[in-house]
């Protein structure tokens, strides 16, 4: 086989040319901004794609194409490596330097990229490319598929899926189907067949109810959640909203729901203390909410759903008498409260990472079981080969608990986080213990927190340390948000840079809602005026609390 960089590049340029003189920076998962400019970017993903699967003797690599929470014009590009993981760190650093070289050094930087991995441009190269449902998705995904074809890989088009099923497609089809078949309808009847299992013909137990309330987002989350409930034999009633007549996770979703704390729009939860899923555009992150008798609102984020897993699986371990090392991943969005439980009542160790999946989801990999949660809703368990092995020798000698076990293994989606995956799972564990969602909130009492983003022209002059909790520059604005932290009862504050955008992120929390209001407004007006803020994002954004001190 063979490759003419000229007569394709030449292609290129006249195709997907680089309109934006505005440098991509590769965030948490990949490349997002204004869909306007990303065409060019799509199309040399889809090239480094192929040059990926072929470093990797011939493994399907995964694209998608979403920008996942970020309201439209927004697109972005996810790539996924042949585990389910995402893209090793090493080509990240290729991946931007890639992207963001001129027209006319294209074929040069190419070159460069299959000399440096003395790559075989004659071998075998193998790409799964999916989208969300953005109007713009479907011109971005031919960019890529375009990229995959100009250098004679293979490519697959999915269509319309979710991030976490186009995971699975890769990991399925990597495993020769060991982890599933690498369809759609291979997809839902993995997790449909293990929920209802696990289930049994009992759908209502004690206090737990069958019916749920759902928040699409408008993304493609909402359409996928439609198709299990035609799949699930009523063995889940849901009741859908936001299906997509509106803009994606514009006033819905689980971003929105998170950081405002409050319901999404064009949801009408009139009924107090039914349980309420909020999932974001590409359906990778989800919380839990409700309201109360009295019409107050309650989250139940990524941190409480840690929990709940966590409680669930040490009766699981204990029951089946296995020794298995279990650890529990976090970030610093993590309520104080809920490490706290969790150090303290289950006793699994817990570890601090910085935000972003990529790196919840390495630490993790250290345990036989590896439970991890960003407080955004965004996670998943990872089982060791070591655990798979022991609690399936448990089942085939007869231990009825071990195949439970086994059950719960598939209807988790390792390899990333999975929203409608991880409410299967909620959903199972509050009906095997019988419980309303009052009971799960009652487990421990969250610190009032607040969360604000503050705009900046630059945010790469905020640099940070240990697990992100430590500022280093700005010089001195640490010590600044240190004594400010001093002025509230049991209070903790930190801030960091988005990895998508230019915004800085301020996470206050205090023992009262008022005490973080007021902390997270002081932290604000702190960063606008060290950071080169532009605009502040402030609960009180004419009034300055710092007077009080």
């Amino acid at each position: 086989m063979s490759i003419n960089l000229k007569t394709i590049y030449a292609f290129a340029r006249e195709m997907y040319p680089k309109k934006s003189i505005e440098r991509f920076q590769y965030g948490t998962a990949g490349f997002r901004g204004n869909a306007d400019f990303l065409d060019s970017a799509m199309f040399r993903m889809g090239v480094l794609a192929t040059l990926r699967s072929r470093v990797l003797g011939g493994s399907v690599v995964g694209v998608m194409i979403t920008a996942s929470h970020n309201p439209e014009p927004d697109n972005g590009v996810k790539l996924i490596d042949p585990k389910g993981e995402m893209l090793d760190p090493n080509w990240e650093d290729i991946a931007t330097e890639l992207v963001n070289v001129s027209d006319q050094e294209l074929e040069e930087q190419v070159a460069k990229i299959i000399k440096e991995n003395k790559i075989d441009v004659s071998s075998q190269s193998n790409v799964y490319v999916g989208m969300d449902n953005r109007y713009h998705s479907p011109r971005l995904l031919k960019a890529v598929s375009d990229g995959v074809i100009a250098l004679k890989g293979n490519v697959k088009e999915y269509g319309i899926v979710t991030t976490p099923m186009m995971h699975y497609f890769v990991v399925a089809t990597n495993s020769k189907g060991v982890y599933g078949q690498a369809t759609e309808e291979g997809y839902y009847n993995k997790l449909i067949t293990a929920f209802e299992k696990i289930r049994g013909n009992k759908l209502e137990n004690d206090k737990y109810r069958n019916y749920l309330l759902f928040d699409g987002a408008n993304g493609v989350g909402a359409r996928k959640m439609l198709h299990f409930i035609k799949r699930m034999h009523k063995s889940l009633n849901v009741e859908v909203f936001n299906k997509g007549d509106g803009k994606i996770n514009h006033e819905c979703g689980a971003d929105y729901v998170k950081v405002q704390q409050r319901c999404p729009v064009n949801m009408p939860v009139t009924d107090s203390n039914v349980r309420c899923v909020s999932v974001d555009g590409d359906a990778d992150r989800v919380v839990y909410f409700f309201t109360d008798n009295d019409g107050i609102f309650h989250l139940l984020d990524g941190d409480r759903i840690a929990t709940l897993v966590a409680d669930y699986l040490i009766d699981l371990v204990k029951s089946c008498e296995l020794e298995l090392s279990m650890g529990l991943v976090q970030t610093a969005y993590a309520n104080g409260a809920s490490t706290d439980y969790i150090v303290n009542k289950l006793k699994v160790p817990v570890s601090c990472v910085s935000t972003g999946v990529k790196h919840l989801h390495h630490k993790a990999l250290e345990f036989d079981i590896g439970i991890y949660f960003e407080a955004n809703g965004h996670g998943t368990i990872i089982f060791s080969t070591k655990a798979k092995q022991s609690i399936t020798k448990a089942a085939d000698l007869g231990d009825e608990k071990a195949q439970t076990f086994l059950l719960v293994i598939d209807l988790i989606n390792e390899t990333v986080g999975d929203a409608i995956s991880d409410i299967l799972l909620v959903e199972t564990i509050l009906h095997y213990k019988g419980w309303d969602v009052n009971e799960w909130l009652a487990c421990y009492d969250d610190l009032p927190n607040l969360q604000l983003k503050i705009k900046v022209q630059d945010r790469n002059v905020i640099t940070t340390a240990d697990a992100e909790r430590v500022c280093l520059t700005p010089v001195g604005l640490q010590e600044q948000i240190n004594n400010i932290v001093l002025n509230y009862n049991r209070a903790r504050s930190f801030v960091r840079p988005s990895g998508t955008e230019d915004v800085v992120r301020v996470y206050a929390e205090a023992a009262t809602q008022e005490e973080a209001e007021c902390l997270a407004n002081d932290i604000g007006i702190l960063v606008q005026k060290m950071a080169g803020g532009i605009e502040p994002n402030l609960v009180h954004p004419n009034k300055s609390f710092q007077a009080h001190f």
